[in-house]
């Protein structure tokens, strides 16, 4: 009743809205005429019986769906039942689409029943007479909108079920205008320029529906008024909608009705309860917004590529040159055969590497998970995980213990081999999934949107791109002929190479105090030390007794699962501290406030960040953080957000996915009236952050 009177204000390219009596030209009598039916003679015990509630709507007028479209008010049923009955929801007939001026409204024109299902209490007396009594409220529009109500009342005996063959074949018709579930698979994909809507239905490419309608189940997800466009697919259909003002708050699973017409005029309606997943290319474009952007399948694997190579130099994989610096070491002087094996297995490793991860990606997407490149380190257990692996390898470059027996000379030059190359390289792909080169973002992002086989090829260009400088130095005698012969001097970088991984674990800890607090901290350097002592426990038995080598294996394990243990407990370990941000009047980020900032004209900049993106941090310490900057931001009414992404947040996810992107960085700046805000590079510099801002 409240939604009713709140909309009692609202015109429908009216001239005027008021009561009956006041408006020129409309008479006082009803314009829709109510009662309430029945389809049994008599209510079980125990049992249910339906009702209806019949609209009998005078010509011209129309009434409205649950969701009224861009105007409007439901129709509402308040019940006042005898003590022990119960009323269901109401069951929505398919709406029609019904334009009012550039408006779209939904509902219903004619003869309306709205059923509904009363449940009877099994104390209920048989032969005894109830009253069922509602007060149905309704908005009745044609120029002007007009409230209605009516108090209605339904005498019905209690006794056994017995349908009334008088309405029998109305109720039957009413049951026929309601949607069914979908027998099909459905999914949707969505971007600022469009959603896209995929009906998994094979059988539908070969029916070819002449017409498709999809009515969203709450206002303001789809623009009514813009046309609907139906593509076919090798296995099924896609409907393309323009997206409306509160899409981009949308979460989980896109709701309504889609109606299929026929050639032969007959029509399907379906509910629609779709997840995010795959969208296949019906418009010539790969997915939603595809064209908007100008990227195809074929740039998106370019660049894809592209921004592999570059990956490598960017600063979150900087701690595994220290293992690739080692690998190259090994080979040189001459020994191109097994530098080409082991540039073989490492592009290996960080391809496969790549896919797997990709896939896991997609595969989660499909299921409604709002993940991107770079999810895993949004879970404390992986982070902690990271810095003891990193950890464990400084460790071994140390000296502290060793993999199999290693000599100075020759035996230095044999160590790892093919498999110890393949694992590098899932470690440099490990590594590297906190950061996001030029050309990758978009690539990723566009990917995302993706069916599985485009999406792999995709992520297949990345890996490529990532392991082919160091395939390169391997299949290439020339490149190696610089260094040395190995020998004792290797020993030596081993173990200096042995700080960039500690390095490593450093800031890995330190990403876990952004998520956790004090408390993870402390977890992970706790599994540190008990690691350590496993390492030292099994590295000081090893020339022992058989006995004493058994003894202290044992105990190595016991020590190294209880580290393992403690690592489990980093998930709840506390609270993130507050984010913070290079610039002091910074805000968290929300929708709401953007759109709020951006209703009042306001200049907004959105820094998309994550404590254990280090492109991130070093764009803010060396740019954002800059006087220049800063006062610019002051000067010109900058607002700030900050999109902190390091704990999963859907929001965030949701930001990314919007703007074409998977992961972080993303710098958005929003101009005051403009309908799209400028995307800035990954890489900041001060120059082109003052320039965007003068866009």
């Amino acid at each position: 009743m409240k939604s009713l009177l709140f909309l009692l204000g609202l015109a429908i390219a009216t001239p005027a809205l008021a009561p009956p009596a006041l408006a020129q030209g409309i008479d006082e009598m009803p314009k829709v005429h109510a009662r309430l039916v029945a389809e049994d003679l008599a209510a079980p015990p125990g049992g249910s019986i339906t009702v209806a509630l019949e609209e009998d709507i005078r010509e011209g007028w129309h009434t409205y769906w649950v969701n009224p479209g861009d105007a409007g008010a439901p129709s509402e049923i308040a019940w006042t039942l005898p003590q022990g009955w119960s009323a269901g929801a109401i069951q929505w007939p398919t709406p029609k689409r019904l334009p009012v001026g550039p408006l779209m409204d939904y509902g219903y024109e004619g003869k309306l029943w709205l059923l509904q299902t009363l449940t009877v209490p099994a104390d209920a007396k048989v032969g005894d007479t109830v009253t069922l009594k509602a007060v149905a409220t309704w908005l009745v529009c044609k120029d002007i909108c007009v409230p209605e109500d009516a108090n209605l009342t339904l005498p019905i005996k209690v006794g056994p079920a017995a349908p009334d063959p008088a309405v029998a074949k109305d109720f039957a018709a009413a049951r026929a205008l309601l949607p069914v579930a979908s027998p099909w698979k459905l999914t949707y994909a969505r971007s600022p320029a469009a959603i896209d809507l995929y009906v998994d239905a094979p059988a539908l490419s070969a029916a070819r529906p002449v017409e498709a309608d999809f009515f969203p189940g709450k206002p303001g997800i789809v623009k009514g008024a813009e046309p609907q466009k139906m593509g076919f697919v090798k296995d099924g259909l896609v409907l393309r909608v323009s997206p409306g003002d509160k899409a981009g708050a949308m979460t989980g699973a896109l709701t309504g009705v889609l109606v299929l017409k026929s050639s032969d005029g007959s029509i399907q309606a379906l509910n629609v309860d779709a997840p995010v997943g795959p969208v296949p290319d019906a418009f010539g474009a790969q997915a939603a917004g595809a064209t908007e952007s100008g990227i195809t399948l074929w740039i998106a694997i370019l660049s894809a590529f592209l921004g592999g190579i570059i990956l490598n130099a960017m600063p979150c994989v900087l701690p595994i040159l220290a293992m690739k610096a080692m690998a190259l070491a090994r080979h040189g002087g001459g020994q191109h055969n097994e530098a080409a094996r082991e540039g073989f297995a490492y592009s290996a490793g960080a391809i496969l590497s790549f896919l797997a991860f990709g896939l896991v990606i997609v595969l989660l997407r499909q299921g409604g998970a709002a993940v991107g490149w770079g999810f895993q380190l949004q879970e404390p257990i992986a982070v902690g995980a990271f810095a003891l692996l990193m950890f464990a390898v400084g460790l071994n470059l140390s000296g502290v213990f060793e993999v199999g027996s290693v000599t100075v000379g020759d035996s230095l030059a044999q160590r790892s081999g093919p498999a110890g190359a393949f694992f590098t390289g899932v470690l440099a792909v490990a590594v590297a999934a906190p950061c996001t080169a030029p050309f990758m973002a978009a690539a990723l992002g566009f990917a995302l949107t993706q069916s599985v086989t485009p999406a792999m090829l995709i992520f297949l260009g990345l890996g490529i791109g990532f392991a082919l400088p160091f395939l390169i130095l391997g299949i290439w005698p020339k490149a190696l002929s610089f260094l040395p012969k190995p020998g004792p001097w290797m020993l030596r970088l081993k173990q200096f190479l042995a700080f960039p991984m500690y390095g490593a674990a450093a800031w890995m800890v330190w990403v876990l105090a952004q998520e956790t607090g004090a408390n993870g901290v402390a977890i992970v350097l706790a599994a540190f030390v008990t690691f350590a002592l496993a390492t030292w426990l099994w590295t000081v038995t090893r020339d022992l007794s058989l006995r004493g080598r058994g003894l202290g294996t044992v105990a190595a394990l016991l020590v190294l699962l209880a580290s393992l243990y403690g690592l489990s407990l980093l998930h709840g370990a506390g609270a993130p501290p507050p984010a913070t941000s290079a610039t002091a009047d910074a805000k968290p980020f929300t929708p709401e406030r953007l759109a709020s900032l951006r209703a009042s004209g306001k200049p907004v900049f959105v820094d998309a960040t994550a404590a254990w993106c280090i492109t991130c941090l070093v764009n803010e310490k060396a740019v954002l953080s800059q006087p220049g900057i800063k006062t610019a931001f002051q000067d010109r009414k900058v607002e700030y957000l900050i999109a902190d992404w390091t704990n999963r947040n859907a929001e965030i996810t949701r930001l990314l996915s919007e703007n074409g992107r998977s992961g972080v960085p993303l710098y958005l700046y929003y101009a005051p009236g403009a309908d799209k805000p400028v995307i800035l590079p990954q890489i900041l510099t001060e120059a082109g952050v003052l320039n965007a801002m003068k866009s």
